[in-house]
């Protein structure tokens, strides 16, 4: 029986630069969303074009300006990332799309795959794709001066990456589906320079809460809401082990399901400045009716992870959660 495939889907889904990552080609970024290097695909035989090949990941596509390389493609520039594929294999474009889907669905087309070709999704960004490898890591001052320890640091798998792509020299955090899947990766900068936090071009956050597959575990009945990275490090660390970030201020529709789904109480503990007050009143509202509901009050001014254990558990207290919850 053949599989099913869908090659809309793959283009939309899985990032030209995960997958460039894959074959270990490795190019410079030369802008927000460039990337420019040696061509790596087998029709590329000149010497002289060194620096000819060129992506665009916001718009997932690719191309090499080389001449002697795009005559032997028949005259082809470039293309999207099923192109990519089948050049760089020598297959067809629909073993490069099989080939794709293996990697990062598994083989399988993903319950999103058969719903989008049957139109009941396209409001939606599809799901997170998989990610078929893994980033190495080294551990960083910079962590410690944040206040997170080295067995947190593990424990959460984050660290420094020195490897190139978006993420070069940036502290970096893995990032799971709901079944303890890595989706992605985001960077963080050490100096605080814009962007403070970088995710994967075509990486939709809202469609997946951090730390959520380690949060539910055993007895655990409640779900302590926090809005950053650093947030959850810390509150952890506290002993708090139920807490799930939303990776922003806001919250999703795909990720209240998959709260409430799991969870028949939350706990909001977002920062304390305006954009958390007001966001923690909203939810508050929105969320009424829908799950049992406590907010907690974050000293102006100051976010979770500037918060001491012994300011974590009094705060965390008036909430009836305990440490170890």
């Amino acid at each position: 029986m053949s599989v099913w495939v869908d090659f809309r889907v793959l283009k939309q889904s899985v990032g030209i630069e995960q997958v460039l990552g894959f074959y270990g080609v490795e190019l410079q970024r030369v802008g927000h969303n460039q990337l420019r290097g040696r061509c790596p695909l087998p029709t590329h035989g000149s010497q002289r074009s060194g620096q000819s090949f060129s992506v665009d990941t916001a718009k997932n596509v690719w191309a090499c300006h080389s001449a002697s390389c795009s005559k032997l493609r028949q005259g082809r520039v470039g293309g999207n990332v099923l192109d990519l594929v089948a050049w760089l294999e020598g297959c067809s474009i629909q073993n490069a799309a099989l080939r794709l889907q293996e990697r990062w669905w598994g083989g399988r087309a993903s319950d999103h795959q058969l719903l989008a070709s049957k139109g009941s999704l396209r409001s939606s960004p599809p799901p997170l794709p998989r990610l078929r490898f893994s980033l190495r890591l080294h551990g960083h001052p910079y962590l410690e001066e944040r206040g997170v320890h080295p067995c947190t640091s593990t424990w959460f798998g984050i660290g420094y990456y020195t490897g190139s792509g978006f993420l070069h020299h940036r502290v970096v955090f893995p990032i799971h589906d709901s079944e303890g899947q890595l989706v992605g990766y985001a960077g963080r900068s050490l100096d605080g320079g814009e962007p403070r936090y970088l995710f994967p071009p075509g990486f939709h956050k809202s469609q997946v809460v951090f730390n959520l597959h380690r949060a539910v575990w055993g007895s655990a009945r409640c779900a302590l809401v926090v809005e950053g990275f650093f947030d959850c490090l810390r509150v952890h660390q506290a002993g708090y082990r139920n807490v799930v970030a939303l990776m922003g201020v806001t919250l999703s529709e795909v990720q209240e399901q998959l709260l409430l789904a799991r969870f028949p109480k939350l706990v909001l503990m977002l920062d304390g400045d305006a954009a958390g007050r007001r966001a923690s009143q909203q939810l508050a509202e929105r969320l009424k009716g829908k799950v049992s509901l406590s907010v907690v009050e974050v000293p102006s001014g100051r976010q979770p992870d500037q918060l001491s254990r012994e300011e974590m558990e009094s705060l965390l207290f008036e909430a009836s959660i305990a440490p170890g919850a």
